[in-house]
Parts: structure tokens; sequence; C-alpha cells
């Protein structure tokens, strides 16, 4: 699908819970908390997969759908009961996002690996959408566990899918064009948390300040344009106005040379007795 110049991300929904079961294992409360504290898409950015089959080329309808941004862990409570779930944020492609409008996929379910690298940690390695329900997919997933029906799935052979979750997908327009201002301070911050500053970093910081006056004066100098152009614009409507309401005035007062006009009549003396 071609690419779109937008970009949308999702608000935080649902895609586990602690306890769930699945090849014949359960979804420790630590693992949420440890892949909701670990994840970083520059350690290993999680991809989004259909029915959790990684297909090799980009146009097939098993490409990847999207990324994973971040993960938070919240009590929930699920038939009276609490329990820790995972959140997740993700950021769709454009056939993610068709999916979604068609009501496609409308489940998500974790690939975890309860040990990632050399962490010992679990770590969401994957995400992918499905159709099945989080009961049947429990089921089609303990099926499959028996009879090795989706090992060829799996990233490691020690990895395990959990049941699928319904996700309640609520996309919003990303504005990513970075703040030049915010820029600017936040590289200011950064080389002031470096402690004592060598002449080079001395240097870049006085230049980075250098940068922000200016910015800061440009802005003003703008603003104070603006408001000349206003402050123009305002006079120039009024004289328009004021010459407007002048002609108007005077047009009133003048007779229309397409009127006819009857010459006055007189008496019999020559005296003029009314016009017309």
């Amino acid at each position: 699908m071609a690419g779109n110049s937008k970009k949308y991300r999702s608000k935080m929904f649902r895609i586990g819970v602690e306890g769930a079961t699945t090849d014949g294992r359960t979804i420790e409360r630590s693992w949420l908390e440890e892949m909701a504290a670990s994840y970083n898409r520059n350690t290993y950015g999680a991809r989004i997969n259909v029915e959790h089959i990684k297909g090799l080329s980009p146009d097939s309808q098993f490409g990847a759908y999207g990324d994973v941004l971040a993960l938070k862990t919240e009590e929930v409570e699920i038939n009276g009961e609490k329990k820790l779930a995972l959140f997740a944020q993700i950021q769709p492609n454009d056939a993610l996002l068709a999916l979604n409008k068609k009501g496609q996929k409308i489940y998500t379910s974790m690939e975890i690996q309860p040990k990632f690298a050399n962490t010992g940690k679990a770590y969401l390695v994957g995400l992918a959408v499905t159709d099945s329900p989080a009961s049947l997919g429990t089921e089609a997933l303990e099926f499959s566990a028996k009879h090795g029906t989706l090992t060829s799935r799996k990233q490691d052979k020690d990895n395990l899918f959990t049941a699928a979750e319904p996700a309640e997908l609520e996309f919003e327009e990303v504005d990513d064009t970075p703040s030049k201002v915010a820029g600017l301070f936040k590289k200011v911050s950064e080389l002031l948390g470096k402690g004592k500053q060598t002449e080079e970093q001395f240097g870049e910081l006085a230049e980075t300040l250098e940068a922000i006056a200016k910015h800061s004066a440009d802005q003003a100098e703008a603003l104070t344009a603006e408001q000349t152009a206003r402050k123009s614009l305002e006079t120039s409507f009024a004289k328009l106005e004021s010459d407007l309401q002048a002609l108007t005035k005077q047009l009133g007062n003048t007779p229309d040379p397409e009127q006819f006009k009857r010459p006055p009549a007189t008496g019999g003396d020559g005296q003029q007795l009314a016009t017309f």
C-alpha cells in the first residue's frame, strides 16, 4: 500500500493480562512489569504482524503493520478480580489503518520472550493482530502448543504467544515537527547536565544560548512586524470606510442626470408659477 505522509499513533490500549495461560505456561505479573520497564525501541522495536506470521515480502498481506511505541502497566478489574494488565501505544501504517476501518483483526496477541538477550528479563518482541477472541485464541494456542503448529512462527523456541485481547484502537494524527526552541533548550539541558564543561562544550553552550537569543529576537521582530501590518490594515480599512460613507452621501445629494426635468411653468405675464 502506498505510503501516507500523515503519521498516526494510538491511545494506550490493553494487550495482555497476568494469569492468562498459553503454551501451558502462565503470564507472570513480573513479566508485564519487566516488559513495561525495559521496553525501548532503540534496544529492540516490536513490530506488528498478522496472526504472528512474519512474511519476507513487504508487499504481502503478512508484512509489517506498524510498531509498538511504548508500554505501561495498570491494575484492571476483570470479573470482580483485580489483575495487572499491560497496555501499549502503537504507530500503525496504512495497512493497519485500512484493516481497522473495516473492523478486521480487532484483537491483539503478544509474543513474549521470557528471558530476553542477556538481561534474563521478559521483553515484548512482537504483537499480532488477529480475529480470534481471547477464549478461542487460548484454545487455539494450547492446541498449537501440543501439536507444534505455531512453533515456526516464534522468533525463539522459548517464546510464547498470549491469548488475544480485544483492542479498542483509537488513532490520532501525530504532529512530529520539532519546536526549534524546545530543541535548543534540550541541548542546553544536556550540556549543563554533563557537569563541568570542557572548553569545547562551553563554546557549544555559548553558541546554543546565542541561537536561543537570536530565535527569540527573530520571533519578537516577526511579532512587531505583524502588529505593524495589522495596525496599517486597520488604518486603511478605517479610511476606506470613511471614504465610502462620504461617497455615499455625495451620491445621495447629486441629481440624477438621467431624470427628466420639466421646464418651469409661467403665467401670462411671464411670472414663474411652479417648477417640477
